[in-house]
């Protein structure tokens, strides 16, 4: 018998086992990867993106998706992504009432808004069903007595004051000094003259009737001259930029500016405010709880807008977008709390009010948020800024604002 070698066996059971290796390869190359399942916590904001607000409320939502996405590409949570889901309901008590079942209904354990009215309605509801909700406005209804609504600044009231107090340092008759508030016709319009009455009396402040002004203004030389034959030493403006914007230009029109020092909420105090009004808007004072844009050395301010710039391209300085951030900030916090606690499985509504709840000095960049069961504030810091040459800078020093509610 002659050897296999010279058959040349040995090569052919080599051949025979590449070509095996090669079919398995091949066959391991065309089986698709097991998909790994994505883990999404959906959270939602209910706004009026339509409507007389809608300029506002289209910048709270920019600042929220923006934060969020930050969030997910810098911060993140491992193998979870947070997603934020939006629907417009105006004003619309039966449309707010709607997204909010349809949120509900879809399982998120979180959501945001700052329309007022339903959210004052709703607050029993919210905690029938376990459902936490952020706001970024403050009324002494959603924050007294505490439950299921977290705001991210102090009541309209509590942060008027840092205006009232800064306009009585400067005061210098002995009179007491006249303010009048205008604003819509709704608890957040009417939330500071109604708060601040007994702290503009102890400060030397006399507040005159409230005025009524919606939140698109085409003509306010009737409240004007109604407040200037009353001797109004300060007009405070609650009221988002649409009406500060013509309420500002009128008083120039009637030649009231230099007669009456002009301040307001601190949404209406931006860049779109000084395009709108123009000379009409110098020295025009507002309260903030967060820095301004160009306060770059503060590293929150930078990220921010850093993050605009990559975004968008461009920076747009306006106070809403901050306040979507910071809202957007809070929320993405407490999810990445809740998981840490009971897990992405367990993740709901309790979980995440118990996140909120035990968040003391949380670093949201822009702002250091603390919560208790008791306590319904983000932060109670507060400080002045004002217009001056077209710019807006910080004229008085931070402080915590009172609590007018408790």
């Amino acid at each position: 018998m002659e050897s296999s070698i010279k058959k040349g066996g040995i090569p052919r059971a080599i051949l025979a086992i590449a070509m095996t290796g090669l079919l398995m390869a091949a066959a391991c190359a065309g089986t698709p990867a097991q998909p790994v399942e994505q883990k999404v916590v959906e959270i939602a904001d209910i706004a009026p993106l339509t409507g007389p607000s809608a300029s506002a409320e289209q910048l709270v939502l920019q600042g929220m998706q923006d934060y969020v996405t930050y969030f997910n590409d810098e911060i993140g949570i491992p193998d979870v992504t947070v997603k934020l889901l939006w629907a417009d309901v105006g004003f619309d008590v039966p449309k707010f009432i709607s997204a909010y079942r349809r949120f509900s209904d879809r399982g998120l354990p979180i959501l945001f808004s700052d329309v007022t009215a339903p959210l004052e309605a709703l607050k029993p509801v919210f905690e029938e069903d376990e459902m936490p909700f952020i706001a970024a406005t403050t009324t002494s209804t959603l924050i007294h007595p505490p439950g299921w609504i977290y705001c991210t600044m102090p009541t309209f009231g509590e942060v008027a004051t840092a205006v009232l107090d800064y306009f009585m340092e400067n005061w210098t008759e002995e009179r007491p000094a006249r303010v009048a508030f205008i604003g819509p016709d709704s608890s957040f319009g009417r939330a500071p003259s109604e708060e601040c009455v007994e702290y503009a009396n102890s400060i030397g402040m006399e507040v005159l009737p409230w005025e009524f002004a919606g939140y698109v203004v085409i003509d306010a030389t009737p409240q004007l001259l109604r407040m200037k034959d009353q001797g109004v030493d300060l007009v405070y403006i609650q009221d988002i930029v649409s009406a500060a914007g013509p309420i500002l230009r009128d008083a120039e029109r009637l030649g009231l500016s230099d007669e009456m020092q002009f301040g307001g909420i601190e949404f209406n105090l931006g860049n779109t405010l000084i395009e709108m009004a123009g000379p009409a808007s110098e020295g025009y004072l507002a309260p903030r709880t967060t820095p301004w844009f160009d306060e770059t050395d503060i590293p929150g301010i930078k990220i921010l807008v850093e993050t605009q710039e990559k975004l968008h391209g461009k920076v747009k300085s306006d106070p809403e977008y901050m306040g979507g951030w910071l809202a957007g900030a809070i929320m993405c916090e407490a999810v990445n709390r809740g998981i840490d606690a009971v897990g992405y499985e367990n993740l709901d509504g309790p979980a995440l009010k118990n996140a909120l709840d035990n968040m003391s000095n949380f670093d949201a960049g822009i702002a250091i948020v603390s919560y208790s069961p008791e306590q319904r504030r983000a932060s109670r810091m507060v400080a002045t800024y004002q217009i001056k040459n077209g710019k807006i800078v910080r004229v008085s020093d931070w402080h915590e604002s009172p609590m007018l509610v408790s």
